[in-house]
């Protein structure tokens, strides 16, 4: 039984800015008072993205404004459906299911690391934005692409423990969370490397007793995750990972979308849709 069934919703939402960013990246922004306020990070809606293409398409939430009853999505052209979706004007109409899914349980670690990578930055985004007026966490979050970033990158004023790279993302200095790039594409200010080497410089500088209070949160590619539920085994951290899978309905009848899940049961076939998309670290890897 999926504990956020009741939340899911089939609303009209209008389309109320559309910026494009290189790399055919895009930054969407959608009316509805129902998404933005019952949205948690982690969860996705699922769009109609035109009159042509039946099936609907995934997209996870980056960030709500419940005071305006707006949200926001983060997506890259890769196939025909999003392709059509660039398309869309500003006052267009979408249909759109959400928010689906089981998102990230933030726990009482006071030291989150938040790692996202390409189309996988939204639920990274949205987890700041969860903690971000909670003095309690202190986040660090560590965006890569492979890709110029779909947003200007610009030096933080915010110091952090190490050596390292300058920039960051705006919308997340403005929140005052520490964040810090990586890219293998030699962008000015960003880590030239892994997501994952990054992480391992920031966790190699804190003590022991800083290295207790921490927990992994990451969304990105597959090789991506694989790397960082290793990192995490490695530092003996807890990790949770959400998957990225295509899928048809997306709110569970056809199991299109399951993957293997080790349990104490043993292993399991649980739907990314309304099992996850978010799953332990190393129950799937």
């Amino acid at each position: 039984m999926n504990s956020t069934r009741d939340t899911i919703s089939v609303c009209d939402c209008k389309i109320l800015a559309h910026y494009r960013f290189e790399g055919e990246q895009y930054i969407l922004t959608l009316s509805s008072e129902e998404i933005s306020k019952s949205t948690l990070p982690g969860q996705f809606v699922h769009i109609t993205v035109s009159s042509e293409l039946a099936m609907r398409r995934p997209f996870s939430v980056m960030s709500v404004d419940e005071e305006n009853g707006t949200f926001d999505l983060l997506y890259k052209v890769v196939g025909e459906g999003t392709r059509q979706l660039a398309e869309c004007k500003i006052g267009d109409v979408l249909s759109i299911i959400g928010p689906i899914g089981n998102g990230f349980k933030v726990s009482d670690k006071k030291t989150p690391i938040l790692i996202g990578g390409g189309v996988g930055m939204p639920p990274m985004i949205a987890t700041a934005q969860q903690i971000r007026s909670d003095d309690y966490y202190h986040p660090f979050v560590i965006l890569g692409s492979e890709v110029p970033f779909p947003f200007t990158t610009v030096p933080s004023e915010i110091e952090i423990q190490f050596q390292g790279p300058s920039h960051t993302m705006p919308l997340l200095e403005d929140w005052g969370i520490t964040c810090r790039l990586a890219s293998m594409q030699g962008f000015d200010g960003v880590y030239k490397g892994y997501v994952t080497e990054l992480a391992r410089k920031y966790l190699d500088a804190l003590s022991t007793k800083e290295l207790s209070q921490v927990e992994i949160y990451s969304c990105g590619p597959r090789p991506m995750l694989e790397a960082v539920a290793e990192l995490a085994k490695e530092y003996k951290l807890p990790c949770q990972v959400s998957l990225e899978e295509f899928m048809a309905c997306a709110v569970g009848g056809c199991a299109g979308c399951a993957v293997e899940v080790k349990s104490d049961e043993g292993v399991m076939m649980k739907r990314v849709c309304v099992d996850g998309p978010v799953f332990e670290a190393q129950s799937v890897f």
